[in-house]
């Protein structure tokens, strides 16, 4: 009977469920863009190089005058988390939401949620966000991405969300080619 136990520990996750969604940005979400990278130039020691404005993400992210497809140049994804699952999001015609439900190991204490909350109704939190473009390999002949921004909030980090905004990015654009850089001293952004 012990042995049956330890094996259904193994088995059966003990954890805390998660729901994520990882959706297209908004200019709704300029404002979490914003800090979210502001939040990166500080754990990459770079703010005295962050001039970033809310205005000036949302001019060049969505210009009103000449709007950019999604994918066609740089696209931003969004990743959210929530105790509850999430609602069907409208249709859009460029990306389906993928939604994923992540059992953690521990309770996440995340002492910016209120700053992050995203929709107070349901609870939901952004946690990170990826902001990629096109490229092109001329060695390979095929097109692929550069992925210029990967980065998880501090109380997200090490649950495996930055490979799930990486793995949504190879799904939507489907090419073998993925190029990023990593600081050389960020260890656990290379795992």
């Amino acid at each position: 009977m012990v042995f049956y136990v330890a094996i259904s520990r193994l088995i059966v996750p003990t954890g805390r469920r998660v729901f994520t969604c990882i959706h297209l940005a908004t200019p709704a979400g300029i404002p979490h863009i914003h800090y979210l990278i502001h939040q990166m130039a500080v754990f990459e020691r770079l703010t005295h190089l962050f001039f970033a404005t809310e205005v000036t993400l949302s001019t060049t992210l969505f210009p009103a005058a000449n709007p950019i497809p999604s994918f066609a140049s740089f696209t931003v994804f969004v990743l959210e988390v929530s105790p509850n699952p999430f609602l069907l999001a409208p249709e859009n015609p460029h990306f389906t939401p993928i939604n994923k439900i992540v059992t953690l190991d521990l309770k996440t204490d995340d002492p910016g949620a209120e700053t992050f909350q995203y929709q107070a109704l349901t609870g939901t939190t952004v946690a990170g966000y990826t902001l990629f473009s096109p490229n092109y390999s001329s060695f390979l002949a095929k097109p692929g991405f550069y992925i210029k921004d990967i980065f998880i909030r501090e109380a997200y980090q090490r649950k495996g969300f930055g490979w799930m905004l990486l793995l949504a990015v190879a799904a939507k654009m489907g090419y073998g080619r993925v190029e990023w850089v990593i600081i050389k001293w960020n260890i656990n952004g290379g795992r």
